[in-house]
């Protein structure tokens, strides 16, 4: 893409994003009772949840719920489930047993920052609280439990996607690239493809809304650790504000390293092409998820 092309996306991306992010920024502040808490545990839990990022999948929450015409309201709690669910994921896979990371956007771990006793609890106090959130939901009770079902999928999905990750035990009868695919799409893509749904949820949306959504979110979750799997290979610690080059270190399986970055590009560009498509029954209101998504193909961070 010519650079005057990228950087368009680029500025259309962040603007698609500030607005539902902004709003879910303020949920977290606002609306979980943190002086509920020990305030050391407050300020583990607080430090876990609300350093930043870009809140993608809150994001996608938010921007599935309009595209299926719910009100971006509505879904608020389930976007902050999901998130509190992927910030717990962050500092528990930070952790000296797991990745050993000292650095999260751009900013000391919780672990480093709090100690690691902290962090294995405050990240267990997220995992609660997400489910938390969304008992508390004004919602028809069918839809709750639909909620509730579709986080705790993406949860266990994205568990067992670390753990082919990080511990192995992948099949061993399929190809490199089909190994890849699985982890990447339980690991990354798990979470990714129940906010698309858990947005269509909260609007009421129809079969077909739910259905165009979730192809959605499966290209886009796999597109989106593809581009990390390129950044890691492309980008210094400074930009992306995480440590980078450790996957190629530790031998871990990703696509750089079995097709190149052309080809990882290429893969980029087809999830990309498959994700806009899906939302072709959404006609105009799924502008927004379109802008977001070519933004995600070409990210820098």
């Amino acid at each position: 893409m010519p650079s005057s092309q990228a950087a368009e996306a680029t500025q259309t991306g962040m603007e698609i994003i500030t607005r539902p992010s902004s709003m879910m920024q303020a949920y977290l502040e606002s609306s979980i009772d943190w002086d509920r808490l020990p305030p050391h545990l407050a300020d583990a839990a607080r430090y876990g949840t609300l350093g930043g990022g870009k809140r993608i999948r809150p994001v996608l929450v938010i921007l599935s719920c309009e595209a299926a015409g719910g009100r971006a309201e509505d879904a608020l709690p389930a976007a902050a489930a999901l998130e509190l669910v992927h910030c717990f994921s962050l500092v528990h896979d930070d952790l000296p047993a797991l990745d050993n990371d000292v650095l999260r956007r751009g900013q000391p771990t919780l672990h480093v920052h709090a100690g690691e006793p902290m962090a294995i609890l405050a990240g267990d106090l997220l995992l609660a609280m997400a489910f938390g959130e969304l008992a508390r939901m004004d919602m028809a009770a069918n839809r709750v439990t639909a909620l509730v079902d579709e986080l705790a999928s993406g949860t266990r999905d994205m568990v067992v996607g670390q753990v082919y990750d990080t511990l192995g035990g992948l099949p061993t009868d399929i190809e490199a690239l089909e190994q890849i695919q699985l982890v990447h799409r339980n690991k990354t893509g798990a979470l990714l493809r129940a906010a698309c749904r858990m947005g269509a949820i909260c609007a009421g949306a129809a079969d077909a809304e739910i259905a165009a959504l979730t192809t959605y979110g499966e290209a886009v979750g796999l597109m989106f650790q593809v581009v990390d799997d390129l950044l890691d290979v492309t980008q210094s610690t400074e930009h992306v504000g995480k440590a980078t080059g450790k996957d190629s270190a530790l031998g871990k399986r990703t696509y750089p390293g079995l097709l190149g970055v052309e080809g990882s590009q290429a893969v980029i560009d087809q999830l990309h092409q498959q994700a806009v498509a899906a939302l072709e029954p959404l006609d105009s209101a799924g502008e927004p998820l379109r802008d977001l998504c070519r933004y995600m193909a070409i990210r820098t961070r």
